[in-house]
């Protein structure tokens, strides 16, 4: 798997996921979230937190996690701080149903995962849109890391977990294998239709909305709190430094950029929109998958 000296990824010091399949003891219960950097971590996170604990905590209540705690915090990285110094064993002490989160590649991922029967979220978003927050995000750490630079290392799959487009056909054709267990969703969809895809979230995490919630707006109470200018506007969110990853401390405003979709318009040429979708378009081809 390729890696590029990147926030996230140092080569001096590789993600381990040996070490994470290795030592990861996945219980039968659990739900992982899954994505490439970049494609809504974030926001899935605090939907998924807020859906999965909303009969204790509600998303109307002024005393919400939310509101005081950071949704990267809420939802722990099974690979993230880097392990070989925080053991995975600190997973362990997590109660029962487990929400945790990941971005690597589904042939990477514990192999007890899959023999559990763990449900997996995936949230797919459109390449371009991906490359351009993963840069600037990036940028953050590494000024010099120009587009052109990250582009040409985008374009030829390298990563700390691989090709987007090989992370994203995987999970795709498992959700088709196993759509009991895989949910394959997409960030466009999601943002034109939130309270659809909240419902069929919540179902898929086997904590259906009930008629009386959806009477009374339970599902727009939780697509408001974890809106994108809700979370931003949090001062838990939009000020303090805090290191996630391991020696690499980051703005929490870094977590919300813009999140809007097609602002890849506003940073890529048009040869490089050609480029990268051409790619992606041959990769993907004859799947099914499409952006």
């Amino acid at each position: 798997m390729s890696c590029i000296k990147a926030a996230g990824c140092d080569p001096a010091r590789p993600c381990k996921a040996s070490m994470v399949q290795e030592h990861f003891k996945a219980r039968p219960d659990n739900t992982l979230l899954a994505t490439f950097p970049k494609c809504g971590t974030t926001w899935l996170k605090a939907l998924a937190f807020t859906v999965t604990n909303r009969f204790d905590h509600a998303a109307t209540s002024d005393t919400h996690p939310l509101l005081t705690r950071h949704p990267q915090d809420l939802v722990p990285f099974l690979e993230m701080p880097y392990r070989q110094l925080h053991p995975i064993a600190d997973l362990e002490k997590l109660a029962s149903p487990r929400l945790l989160a990941t971005h690597m590649p589904i042939t990477l991922l514990p192999p007890c995962v899959s023999k559990l029967g763990c449900r997996v979220v995936y949230l797919f978003r459109d390449p371009k849109d991906v490359f351009v927050s993963l840069w600037q995000f990036i940028g953050k750490v590494h000024t010099e890391y120009t587009i052109d630079r990250a582009f040409d290392s985008f374009s030829e799959g390298l990563s700390p977990y691989g090709p987007i487009w090989k992370h994203n056909l995987e999970f795709w054709k498992k959700s088709i294998a196993e759509s009991d267990k895989v949910l394959f969703l997409k960030y466009e969809e999601m943002m034109a239709e939130p309270v659809k895809h909240v419902k069929m979230l919540a179902k898929f995490l086997g904590v259906p909305f009930t008629e009386e919630e959806v009477r009374c707006g339970v599902v727009e109470g939780v697509v408001h709190l974890c809106s994108f200018d809700k979370l931003r506007s949090m001062p838990v969110n939009s000020s303090g430094v805090t290191d996630r990853i391991g020696g690499v401390p980051m703005e929490n405003s870094s977590y919300f950029r813009a999140g809007k979709i097609g602002d890849w318009a506003n940073h890529l040429t048009e040869e490089m929109s050609k480029k990268l979708d051409a790619i992606v378009e041959e990769k993907l081809r004859g799947s099914g998958l499409t952006f």
